[in-house]
């Protein structure tokens, strides 16, 4: 089975250089990579050819959502994986995640476990020196059931599913364009469909961490989160951090 790695990206060059180095040293299971870019004016396109990585340029920026959509209608996978920009993976990471997804016929979402994260996802990890993310990974990423844990919500920052959980839920919800509380949405979408979410707590990423929405809304940011925790509680009535 294939699994299409779909990653957004806006004026993020060297966070997506790292972010392509480590899917193709750490990936040997078939993938097809989609690089989907809001409008960048760093050199993102000219990387993607040299690169021989599929690339859709969009006509202005349409925030992760929209981007997300984008690279989802494309995308040739029997599985779709959802990637920021701003994370790296290490050996054992999609392996591990294709197994939590496959351990059950209701497991809709999975996703990793990582040094940044709102919610059950983050853990700490000693990643000092210039090689401790790879060294932590290594010790981290060994296959291990015991370590899956149901959540009622999962981030967006490196989340897989199958297609037909695709076709279940529909696209990402873009009210919450430019970003944020649009993996809240599908995380609720996905339960109330009956579907279970497992973080996978045998795969560890690497993320830096709203690197992109933090150069485009530096003074905003804050705001931008609670605009979009509003949008949620008035679309469901509930509020989302009740998941977290």
């Amino acid at each position: 089975m294939t699994t299409s790695i779909i990653i957004p990206t806006y004026n993020g060059l060297p966070l997506l250089r790292s972010c392509i180095a480590s899917i193709r040293e750490a990936t040997p299971e078939p993938h097809e990579l989609l690089v989907i870019d809001n409008e960048s004016d760093d050199g993102t396109g000219e990387f993607c050819r040299m690169e021989r990585i599929a690339f859709i340029s969009l006509p202005r920026n349409l925030g992760f959502p929209a981007a997300c959509n984008y690279g989802l209608a494309l995308a040739s996978g029997d599985e779709l994986l959802l990637l920021n920009n701003d994370v790296v993976v290490a050996p054992g990471w999609l392996a591990n995640l294709k197994a939590a997804l496959y351990s059950a016929p209701d497991i809709g979402l999975v996703g990793p476990v990582t040094n940044y994260a709102s919610g059950r996802q983050q853990v700490t990890v000693d990643c000092s020196g210039p090689g401790g993310f790879r060294e932590a990974a290594a010790k981290w990423n060994v296959p291990d059931p015991s370590r899956w844990r149901e959540t009622r919500r999962l981030v967006g920052l490196c989340l897989l599913f199958r297609r037909e959980v695709l076709e279940a839920l529909g696209p990402l919800d873009e009210r919450f364009s430019p970003g944020h509380y649009e993996d809240d949405d599908y995380s609720y979408r996905a339960r109330l469909k009956g579907y279970r979410l497992l973080i996978a707590g045998d795969c560890l990423v690497h993320h830096e961490g709203s690197a992109s929405f933090r150069s485009l809304r530096p003074a905003g940011w804050q705001e931008l989160v609670e605009r979009n925790r509003r949008q949620f509680q008035e679309k469901w009535g509930v509020d989302p951090l009740d998941f977290v």
